[in-house]
């Protein structure tokens, strides 16, 4: 059974199969992408697919409820494959998975309704993240009815799932973790912790607690610069997915 996220409204129910086509030009890399969907319970690999003509015509003839979308295929790029779907009244699922770190590319991915965006290269447990948060968002939606809220933000929440510990430790607020993250996420290398406070808006002591949280759980990655005297500063980046 498939079901775009837009669909997703029946109440209750149980657990359905989530089918995916997986899309990269190569075919080695599709088929590691491929058998990192078949790890993950609730997920079936329903296609791959190496190129943007192919990857039409596959959905076009047997849809599926998502897409790991490749950005740079042979005959065009994922998000010209996205355009074409939309055009044709096709309201996949998608999450581009991609080696496009562009700003500009990851905005157009937005733009178009791309509901992740994973960044090669990544292992197993960087798809499993995204996959596990997209099958969250759909139960979410499944349960229909009005949403106070708390609930839409638990749901738009749902989508950033892996971003940030979704239990953070009693006096951390998850808005200002997301603010933290954001900056780091912008810069275009390591920041030092007045740096980041400033860009936040918030107090250095307040940067400071959340970072030294965020490198606990393996999302900032620390490093030192040593000066000719004195203490060497901390420097912080967002690490990649692992």
């Amino acid at each position: 059974m498939t079901g775009t996220l837009a669909t997703e409204i029946a109440a209750g129910g149980p657990e359905v199969t989530i089918d995916v086509l997986v899309v990269d030009d190569d075919v080695r890399v599709a088929g590691i992408n491929a058998a990192y969907v078949a790890k993950v319970p609730g997920f079936r690999v329903a296609a791959t697919a190496h190129s943007a003509a192919e990857a039409v015509a596959r959905i076009t003839d047997s849809p599926v409820d998502l897409v790991l979308m490749d950005h740079y295929l042979p005959d065009g790029n994922g998000l010209a494959v996205v355009r074409e779907l939309r055009r044709l009244g096709r309201q996949t699922d998608v999450i581009m998975v991609t080696a496009a770190r562009d700003v500009a590319t990851v905005q157009a991915a937005m733009r178009h309704g791309a509901l992740q965006y994973l960044v090669k290269p990544f292992n197993f447990a960087g798809l499993r993240t995204k996959l596990e948060a997209y099958a969250g968002l759909r139960r979410a939606l499944r349960r229909g009815g009005e949403a106070e809220q708390a609930e839409v933000d638990r749901i738009f929440g749902a989508l950033s799932a892996g971003a940030i510990a979704p239990d953070l430790p009693k006096g951390h607020s998850r808005t200002t973790a997301e603010v933290v993250r954001k900056v780091l996420l912008s810069a275009d290398g390591p920041l030092s912790t007045q740096d980041i406070a400033d860009r936040a808006g918030i107090s250095r002591q307040t940067a400071q607690r959340y970072l030294k949280l965020l490198e606990r759980t393996g999302r900032v990655r620390l490093s030192l610069k040593y000066g000719e005297t004195g203490r060497p500063e901390h420097l912080y980046e967002w690490a990649p997915s692992t």
